[in-house]
């Protein structure tokens, strides 16, 4: 049996697989190791006859890409935040240094020493002086004598934080932290950053001029709301630096002892508290408190985490992080259950292959709507479809003239799910610039005008159907994902073993969204060393979801094109083509319906031709090539005769119709305008579109290849999930009971 945790030594270099013993406080255990944490798992009772294999820990292995993600990003997000508090931290001392006050009042101040008549004894202290103290001895060490001055007026410690609810939009108005004092010298000092003496410290009170270094130790507090053994809350603790506070909770009384075990084990118990009872009720709790927010709350239940929402978005400060996971897949992401999706997430799911990208957006079109009903905004930073679920990072910001954009990135599409596929969107409210008589700028917001589309689809004839309202906004914000790939090459794979699937996942999730203008709206990723930018409110996402090119196959009765072709082609003509995480082989592009179609029927009438009645009056297909080039007039003419002998008995008034129809046809240039006046448009049918007649369509593979680049190609690979999984891992945590999930 393998020594105790107590005499492991720190230098040990071989990490403990998973089917190592050990023995802890009396008891034999097994040791599930990822990243920097273990989990303490039960040994099987030997002395019960044939072993029990009942188990006290369930752990999922597949989850691991999920973790190690939420790691790297909350590691992002925590290092952005530490930017901003520095920058806002140097103003404040600048401003205390020139004389000045926290806030926007400000009051002459009194030299170092000096008295203020009226004191008690005569011994008050001008509060100018006494705060730019305060600010530089919360720099020295802890000491008994540094504690004296780091109280409050009111009693309260000072954490060496320059806090100021009017002025600091992420952090807490007097927010404390358990045994803060007690941490700081474990938690990690800023390198380069010299820590004056008192000497120096007395110093600086007469030569403002001197640079006082920047705050240090900051408060940053995470909420595992659903921690079940503890894992994540483990790995939290141990692979960020600037976390100070994990709050792990579980219903489970017996959860919460496995998170104090694991916790003491692992050697974390100053950062982790573990807590027992229902996740609202204690965002609530914090809420009522205004104390002591969660910078980042992480939502990872079995199936919805729609009922935690409104607490989560009120229990993170201005500027705090959401991470959320919600596993019903079969709610959002497809029809089967579509009353379901609506009363949870408020809009009907879309039935299709873009479905999981519509449950994505439904996801934040609940999470929008939570926060807006309290001023609050949001911004996606990263949203994945990834196995059987869906996570999300999501940025929340108190920004009541941001909530008023929500109307204008809502949207409903309209979906040809019977039909050819195509879709069309519709957004529930229009926002518009304009500028004043005196140059200033602002948004007027009014009512959409609507419908966009019709009952039938225009290009199959099939009936649509609605699907939303959702989120038409951005489903990621590419400064955070690139700061998250940035990070990548300096890990050890040892700790992150899904190295390569986030690398791949992310990149395609970077390049997936076509913008009207990327160079205006991303310049240069990699030379942002700054936070984390954030996007333009009003932003929409001009093309959502994505094209399938078998789906088109399929409803033409031809051959798939190859992607390269296929994308060859679209940019060929002018387009972007890019691709979605959500789904393999989709094509993402800028490019409309009615040309994605006619490069079909190119397809068809230069590379592979159908058989003869494989499409019959009536198919979506049989529609859509009924206005092939070589063919549309004449089947027009044809539709628009026969309408003509049904829709009049009076000859004279037929011979007219007829010759003007004749006419329009033998027209070198048709145009749309003769078939208006003589009303001969059918249901159906349509006009001829002389642009796609002047369409020269190349089906250049070269080309597709190129824009689609060598890497990104490589990587597309690597968002799959493992074929198989350990199967002694499997087989050594398999048992009858599970107590909880990790």
């Amino acid at each position: 049996m393998s020594p105790s945790r107590d005499a492991h030594s720190d230098s040990e270099s071989q990490n403990p697989s998973l089917t190592d013993n050990i023995s802890y406080k009396g008891k034999a255990y097994n040791i599930v190791r990822e990243g920097l944490a273990d989990i303490l798992n039960l040994r099987p009772d030997d002395s019960v006859k044939g072993g029990s294999t009942k188990q006290s820990v369930f752990y999922n292995p597949i989850q691991q890409f999920n973790r190690d993600l939420s790691v790297l990003a909350i590691r992002v997000f925590a290092e952005d935040l530490a930017i901003i508090r520095r920058r806002r931290h140097e103003r404040t001392l600048e401003n205390l240094a020139k004389g000045g006050k926290k806030g926007t009042k400000r009051k002459k101040r009194c030299e170092p020493g000096a008295q203020v008549a009226g004191g008690v004894n005569g011994n008050k202290k001008c509060k100018g002086a006494g705060a730019l103290q305060s600010l530089e001895q919360s720099h020295l060490p802890h000491s008994a004598s540094s504690a004296e001055h780091s109280q409050s007026q009111n009693g309260a410690p000072h954490n060496g934080i320059v806090e100021d609810s009017q002025e600091v939009d992420i952090g807490f108005a007097g927010g404390k932290t358990t045994n803060l004092h007690e941490q700081t010298e474990e938690l990690p000092v800023e390198k380069n950053v010299a820590i004056p003496s008192q000497e120096e410290s007395g110093a600086a009170q007469t030569n403002r001029q001197d640079a006082i270094p920047p705050a240090v130790n900051l408060p940053f507090r995470v909420l595992d709301a659903l921690s079940a053994t503890g894992l994540r809350a483990l790995r939290y603790a141990k692979e960020i630096p600037q976390i100070t506070s994990v709050t792990a909770n579980d219903l489970s009384s017996a959860a919460t002892v496995s998170i104090q075990l694991n916790a003491e084990y692992n050697g974390v118990t100053n950062k982790i508290q573990p807590t027992t009872g229902d996740a609202k009720a204690l965002m609530y709790h914090t809420i009522a408190h205004g104390k002591n927010l969660f910078h980042v709350i992480d939502l990872d239940p079995y199936g919805t985490a729609v009922p935690f929402l409104d607490a989560a978005v009120q229990a993170v400060p201005d500027g705090g992080l959401l991470c959320v996971t919600c596993t019903d897949s079969g709610i959002f992401a497809s029809v089967g259950f579509l009353e379901k999706a609506f009363s949870q997430y408020g809009g009907v799911s879309w039935k299709g292959p873009q479905g999981h990208e519509a449950g994505l957006r439904l996801i934040l079109n609940a999470v929008a709507t939570s926060a807006a009903r309290y001023g609050l905004a949001i911004e996606p930073l990263l949203s994945l479809n990834i196995d059987f679920y869906a996570r999300l990072f999501v940025r929340v910001r108190r920004s009541p003239a941001d909530v008023k954009f929500l109307a204008s990135k809502t949207m409903i599409v309209y979906n040809c799910d019977h039909g050819c596929g195509s879709f069309s969107t519709q957004y529930m409210a229009s926002s518009r610039e304009r500028e004043a008589k005196n140059g200033d700028k602002h948004h007027t917001h009014s009512l959409a005008q609507g419908p966009s589309a019709t009952p039938f689809c225009e290009h199959c004839g099939c009936k649509t159907h609605l699907a939303g309202p959702m989120w038409g906004g951005p489903l990621h914000n590419p400064h955070f994902i690139t700061k998250i790939l940035d990070i990548l090459p300096s890990l050890d794979s040892k700790v992150y073993g899904t190295i390569p699937r986030i690398e791949g996942m992310l990149t395609l999730a970077l390049n997936e969204t076509l913008f009207q203008e990327p160079d205006k709206l991303f310049p240069q990723y990699s030379t942002m060393n700054d936070s984390i930018i954030p996007l333009d409110p009003t932003l929409r996402d001009p093309h959502p979801f994505f094209i399938s090119p078998s789906n088109l196959a399929r409803t033409l009765h031809c051959s798939v094109p190859s992607d390269a072709a296929l994308r060859g082609a679209i940019i060929g003509l002018g387009y972007r083509t890019t691709r979605s995480h959500t789904e393999a082989g989709s094509i993402r592009t800028d490019a409309p319906w009615r040309i994605i179609w006619e490069i079909m029927r190119e397809w068809i009438r230069q590379k592979h031709p159908i058989k003869e009645g494989a499409l019959t009056k009536g198919m979506a297909g049989w529609e859509i090539m009924r206005r092939n080039r070589s063919r549309r007039r004449l089947l027009d003419t044809k539709q628009r005769l026969r309408d003509l002998l049904g829709e009049t008995e009076d000859a004279e008034m037929l011979c007219t119709r007829i010759e003007t129809l004749m006419y329009s046809h033998n027209r070198s240039t048709p145009g749309a305008d003769v078939s208006k006046e003589a009303n001969l448009t059918s249901q159906n049918g349509g006009t001829v579109d002389d642009e796609l007649k002047e369409l020269n369509v190349v089906f250049d593979e070269k080309l597709g290849k190129e824009a689609a680049g060598k890497k990104l190609a490589v990587l597309i690979t690597s968002i799959l999930p493992p074929l198989a999984t350990n199967g002694s891992l499997l087989e050594d945590f398999g048992g009858d009971t599970y107590l909880y999930y990790c």
